[in-house]
């Protein structure tokens, strides 16, 4: 069983409070009105965290998709889980959006239960799913106003919420254009700005970047740190090691229904820690080969990805990561004092026909392969 504390990263900072109409507060007291309304959003924090699980677990016959999860996540702080298709990500949110019953343990969202009181649970809530869940035949207003309305939200106010949302997630001026005319980055920020109609406080989104390019991604990432500095708690399960990497206070890692690691992306990057080598191949067929040429100048064990069979999460072109083209790859801790051109003279030998060889510093790639053991060379 393994438990994640998540560092809180809510902006505590605020307006210094009004004075009297017409007449300014002197500064002093406005620096000790926002000092005692920071305290008061830390304690928030600390006292009431956004989610809390413990133990989960889930059962589908004889297969365990999930098996004691622990989790206590503060108000204001982002939670990432990674985890290869099959992990549990998915499971893990359905049952804290109360989609799922779990088989075994507990979980708290916003403070409600998510079995004796789920209608709470999802008045706290806003969930992304995977797939933009937004209707097509009508304009970006128009499903907001929708989502408004089944809130049971007065008129004016879904109105206004309408806008401000529109004005937030950069489509404004698209608002009364039908959702099916949008790109694929459009529809995922209408699709957002939806959950966030009703102002939750704890926000799930699955793998919510799937399939957008770098510039849609990178916006996305932007309006999502907004949200945080805001107090938003968020959940997120992702497939890309650099959104992990970028958005994450905390990481929990999965494999097969377990969480297997927790902690910062630098705290979980020093654990495996070191140099690697990395050497990039034309295709799949040299990974043995590759791998056995690297045997005497690894320090630890070879993980090989880019395989068919591999179902591990993807890099994107995060700086310094030196992966970028996700072709097959060997990658393994080297020893010190390994010089570059020795393991190029042992790749020629072995026939390795490599389009890259480089040395670079751990990164989550490494901590998903060596945690997990997906593509770990024997």
């Amino acid at each position: 069983m393994y438990e994640i504390h998540v560092r809180s990263t809510t902006n505590t900072a605020a307006p210094p409070a009004p004075g009297r109409a017409g007449a300014a507060p002197p500064a002093s007291a406005g620096a000790a009105a926002a000092s005692e309304i920071a305290a008061r959003r830390s304690r928030k924090a600390t006292e009431s965290p956004g989610v809390v699980a413990e133990g989960l677990g889930k059962r589908y016959g004889d297969l365990w998709a999930l098996r004691e999860l622990d989790l206590h996540v503060p108000a204001g702080s982002v939670l990432g889980l990674l985890g290869h298709n099959g992990a549990g990500k998915t499971t893990a949110i359905r049952i804290l959006t109360t989609l799922a019953a779990p088989t075994t343990g507990t979980a708290r969202v916003g403070g409600h239960d998510v079995v004796a009181a789920p209608a709470a649970v999802r008045a706290s809530i806003g969930v992304a799913a995977q797939d933009a869940t937004v209707d097509g035949l009508l304009s970006a207003r128009a499903n907001l106003e929708l989502i408004g309305r089944l809130y049971h939200l007065p008129r004016a106010h879904v109105r206004r919420r309408a806008d401000e949302l529109l004005e937030r997630v950069g489509l404004a001026a698209e608002a009364d254009r039908l959702v099916r005319t949008f790109s694929g980055g459009m529809r995922r920020r209408i699709d957002l700005a939806a959950t966030l109609v009703a102002a939750p406080p704890v926000l799930f989104l699955d793998e919510p970047t799937t399939g957008l390019d770098p510039a849609s991604r990178n916006d996305l990432w932007e309006l999502l740190r907004e949200l945080v500095r805001d107090g938003t708690t968020l959940l997120l399960t992702t497939q890309y090691l650099e959104e992990a990497d970028r958005l994450a206070d905390q990481i929990v890692v999965l494999d097969h229904g377990r969480a297997v690691a927790g902690g910062s992306p630098a705290e979980l990057k020093a654990r495996v820690g070191g140099e690697r080598i990395a050497v990039s191949l034309p295709n799949a067929a040299d990974l043995g080969r590759a791998a056995q040429a690297l045997a005497p100048f690894a320090d630890g064990p070879i993980a090989q990805s880019g395989g068919e069979t591999t179902a591990a999460p993807v890099a994107t072109d995060a700086p310094g990561d030196g992966d970028e083209d996700q072709g097959p790859l060997v990658t393994a801790p080297v020893l010190a004092g390994t010089r570059l051109i020795e393991v190029v003279r042992a790749l020629d030998a072995a026939g390795v026909d490599a389009t890259d060889v480089h040395r670079r510093a751990a990164t989550l790639d490494d901590v998903f392969l060596t945690l997990t053991g997906t593509g770990a060379a024997a």
